[in-house]
């Protein structure tokens, strides 16, 4: 059998490593990259119909000559521009663009010109921290509440939480590296990505947890770390499966032939899922494997002897 709980702190320490990469990235980069979706501004689609479409160093100039100064640039093609800045009056945006097809020698078209106040912007991420509240809570509840036959049955719901928390915790991770090497940003979709994460990452540890219980009425003399690392095999071949199968070969094709604007969305789920299935894995049990045997208490009883 596979001994999966032997080897849980190196689990810990390459989730550690994850974590405080993306945390010092989050540092280096003045924190995390919130869209206008969060912060308020203007986002603006152009497509050329005629024309070429100039150089990128080109187009950041000619917005800051027109008194743009806070903005960021994307390219979907050969004929697309995304800009997102702070926010412009549409009269403002009127002139900005009349003025980018004199310069430019081109035309253009509207894909979409949306502008979002600041007040809008700090509700949106009120509430998005009282949807993870919310549903941290509720996993708590419903797992204490399922559980309710066996000890400690809190326990387990706590676990699932630490374990979503970890998973929230790469995610983010994610999002600054990817901030500070191609410019991502954390708007409306990857909020999206975040939740969606967390609903299929309670759902995995709820199945391992599931299955702990179920043969802690089966197998009673052996140890709880034994049953939890069979439980662990037992549920292995489906947790990765129906992963692979169902979710992350759809969303790596959609990362590798998607447009500009899904990508980073595909690739944050796509990693978010994996570190989803991850954790129900490697962080969750083992987690509850230590609390249950009060591990702490040794930790620094163990070095002393070493030493």
């Amino acid at each position: 059998m596979l001994d999966i709980l032997g080897k849980r702190y190196l689990f810990f320490g390459i989730s550690i490593l994850v974590i405080v990469t993306g945390m010092v990235m989050l540092i280096i980069g003045g924190g995390l990259p919130f869209s206008i979706d969060f912060t308020g501004g203007s986002m603006l689609e152009l497509k050329l119909s005629q024309g070429t479409l100039p150089a990128s160093d080109a187009i950041i100039s000619f917005f800051q000559e027109h008194g743009v100064t806070d903005m960021t640039l994307k390219t979907s093609g050969t004929d697309t521009i995304i800009i997102q800045s702070q926010y412009i009056e549409e009269d403002a945006r009127a002139v900005i663009i009349e003025d980018f097809e004199t310069q430019f020698s081109v035309v253009t078209e509207i894909i979409s010109a949306d502008n979002v106040g600041p007040s809008i912007g700090k509700e949106v991420t009120a509430r998005a921290a009282q949807a993870v509240a919310v549903a941290a809570l509720g996993v708590i509840l419903y797992i204490t509440f399922a559980f309710r036959g066996i000890a400690h049955a809190t326990r387990y719901g706590i676990c699932a939480i630490v374990a979503m928390l970890h998973d929230v915790l790469v995610v983010i991770s994610v999002t600054a590296i990817g901030g500070t090497i191609f410019g991502w940003q954390f708007d409306s979709l990857t909020l999206t990505a975040l939740l969606t994460v967390i609903g299929f990452s309670v759902q995995d540890k709820i199945v391992v947890f599931d299955r702990i219980r179920e043969n802690n009425r089966i197998f009673r003399k052996i140890s709880f770390e034994q049953l939890a690392n069979h439980s662990i095999v037992q549920t292995l071949g489906r947790s990765i499966n129906t992963q692979l199968m169902t979710s992350e070969f759809m969303l790596l094709a959609l990362a590798l032939v998607g447009g500009v604007t899904l990508r980073e969305f595909a690739i944050i789920l796509l990693v978010g899922l994996f570190s989803g299935t991850y954790s129900s894995i490697f962080i969750a049990a083992p987690i509850l494997v230590i609390w249950e045997n009060q591990e702490w208490k040794t930790w620094f009883k163990k070095g002393q002897a070493t030493a």
